[in-house]
């Protein structure tokens, strides 16, 4: 059996998927749901790689559950399909930090947009902690632009 998620670069981050026949509905598309696995599978192997081959929180001390995501979706896709999602590291706040994401066909014609944002949580109480300066270190050296305001 082949792999249906891999890391196809680093520079700049890309996660290459192949579509199953089981991620279809009966008409062949996609379920809209599987969108959501598609970028969890990027954000698990792009975190990773933030993290030096550890779960990015853990490397730092934090726990990091999602805070909330968003989709847009420009395209379909069929069983059989190859998409690369880009990751980049997006706005940083004060407990939370976003991490966009692009999927592409190999040609080029885009798929969805997407936005992942994890919260820091203190892992002894399960509530909101600033980002420790460590992973703001890394997040910043990834390209984090610091984001004013409040916190969303």
């Amino acid at each position: 059996m082949r792999a249906t998620e891999m890391v196809w670069s680093t520079e700049p981050f890309v996660v290459r998927r192949e579509v199953r026949w089981g991620d279809c509905d009966p008409a062949g598309v996609v379920y809209t749901g599987r969108f959501t696995d598609y970028l969890l599978g990027a954000m698990a192997l792009y975190t990773e790689h933030l993290g030096e081959g550890k779960r990015l929180g853990d490397a730092h001390g934090v726990g990091t559950p999602c805070r909330g995501m968003s989709f847009d979706f420009t395209g379909t896709l069929w069983p059989g399909d190859v998409i690369h999602i880009e990751c980049r590291v997006g706005a940083l706040r004060t407990r939370s930090f976003d991490i966009q994401a692009r999927a592409r066909r190999p040609d080029g014609a885009e798929v969805f947009s997407a936005v992942f944002s994890p919260i820091c949580v203190r892992l002894d109480a399960r509530e909101g902690t600033p980002v420790p300066p460590s992973l703001r270190a890394v997040l910043l050296r990834h390209g984090a632009s610091e984001a004013g305001g409040v916190e969303r």
